[in-house]
């Protein structure tokens, strides 16, 4: 049977999935950000985090430190899914536990691929899978859209080009991102 981890799962338990928490009555108690976790390298199938990450890791050692920990317990090939408030969302901003950022181009800094291709550009960007030796890659990341940014979007009222401007220029644009990694090893 494959091991399947709900972390940070709050009052909200996923049938078939190891439900984990700092807090409360979940299958086990562990807190994130304290190492290493309690499971074997290697032996994790399917990670959830749904809006736990933005909650995590308010220094930068802390977060790498969670990446690691990530990689670590997780088999080749698992599924990371990931849903996070958009950092300029109301959602974020308002929530005084909202500590770190989650975008896919903070993500994008653990997959050696991309790493990699930035070293061969002589681009700046962290190579922070190299420095750790861990690997992720961004499968899907799909972001969840405002009204009326949605509406208008879908009835074709502004393009892509647009959306993509007016998420750059304004907050409440997109409400979350959803994420799903791949680990590689």
């Amino acid at each position: 049977m494959s091991l399947k981890l709900n972390l940070g799962c709050g009052k909200n338990p996923m049938p078939g999935y190891v439900n984990v928490d700092k807090y409360g009555t979940p299958d086990v108690r562990h807190d994130l950000e304290a190492f290493p976790w309690p499971w074997e390298t290697s032996s994790v199938e399917e990670v959830v985090l749904n809006h736990v990450m933005e909650h995590l890791g308010q220094s930068s050692d802390v977060f790498l430190e969670i990446m690691k920990e990530l990689y670590r317990v997780c088999a080749p090939g698992a599924a990371v899914r990931i849903w996070v408030p958009h950092p300029r969302s109301d959602d974020f901003l308002n929530d005084p536990t909202h500590v770190r950022p989650i975008t896919p181009e903070v993500l994008s800094l653990f997959s050696k691929k991309k790493n990699e291709s930035w070293i061969r550009q002589g681009g700046a960007n962290s190579p922070l899978a190299l420095f750790l030796d861990v690997d992720f890659e961004i499968r899907e990341a799909n972001f969840v859209l405002n009204e009326p940014w949605s509406s208008q979007l879908s009835g074709k009222r502004i393009s892509e080009a647009e959306l993509d401007n007016a998420v750059a220029r304004y907050n409440n644009v997109v409400k979350e991102i959803r994420l799903v990694l791949a680990v590689v090893k």
